[in-house]
């Protein structure tokens, strides 16, 4: 794919618009497709440069990015674009995911993080959980998500009850070591929350959770042995 391509639904109004960042032709087409059928107004783009062109030609609600391009690192692609445009939603989408790509891809604000093959409803689900917000976004000015106290409490439980897992039940201390984020998908953490318990981020921990036990840290400890070793 070589060229930007717009697809706009006729009479559709102001609707959330998305750029596909996919050389793959088959999976850029079908994801096109099955967007466009939701009524949402989608570009495609099938290099890294050409994804940084269509963000300088239009605002863009959401990228949906592939990792592996034939030009750009797609992670490159998200700093950009998270640099420059921080209230663009990000889901990636890849086939050669690991761990620590998806860390650091939560460290970056992506909302969500597709390994390959997802399906149709995997992928419609997470965008529309993703603009979930959209009417409320202004279309020029930076949203920042205001963190009630009674948020923050939530979290700070939400990381009490992963960690006491970890210590109580080997088999989720064991995908949660070898899988990271996926193993949290039943729990309601934020991304900052989520990067944090994977990559063993204590500074993190120590500022925003309180009143940890040794025996809760164990697995932070262990994932930062890990990663030194």
């Amino acid at each position: 794919m070589t060229a930007l391509r717009e697809h706009r639904k006729p009479g559709s109004g102001a609707v959330p618009q998305i750029l596909v960042m996919e050389d793959d032709l088959g999976m850029a087409a079908g994801l096109e497709m099955a967007l466009s059928e939701e009524g949402y107004e989608v570009d495609l783009a099938g290099t890294g440069r050409l994804a940084l062109e269509a963000f300088e030609q239009k605002r863009f609600d959401l990228l949906v990015a592939d990792l592996r391009l034939p030009d750009i690192d797609g992670m490159q692609i998200i700093e950009q674009i998270k640099a420059r445009k921080p209230e663009t939603e990000v889901i990636v989408i890849t086939g050669y995911g690991t761990a620590a790509t998806a860390v650091k891809a939560m460290k970056l604000g992506v909302h969500d993080f597709l390994p390959k093959p997802f399906t149709e409803d995997q992928i419609k689900t997470a965008i529309s959980e993703a603009l979930a917000g959209y009417e409320e976004k202004p279309a020029t000015a930076v949203v920042k998500k205001a963190k009630t106290e009674k948020e923050k409490l939530i979290q700070k439980q939400e990381v009490h009850r992963v960690l006491n897992r970890t210590a109580e039940d080997q088999n989720f201390w064991s995908d949660l070591m070898d899988n990271g984020s996926t193993a949290l998908a039943g729990y309601p953490l934020s991304q900052e929350a989520k990067a944090a318990i994977v990559s063993g981020d204590l500074r993190w921990i120590n500022e925003n959770v309180e009143g940890l036990s040794r025996k809760q840290l164990m697995f932070i400890y262990k994932r930062l042995e890990r990663e030194a070793w």
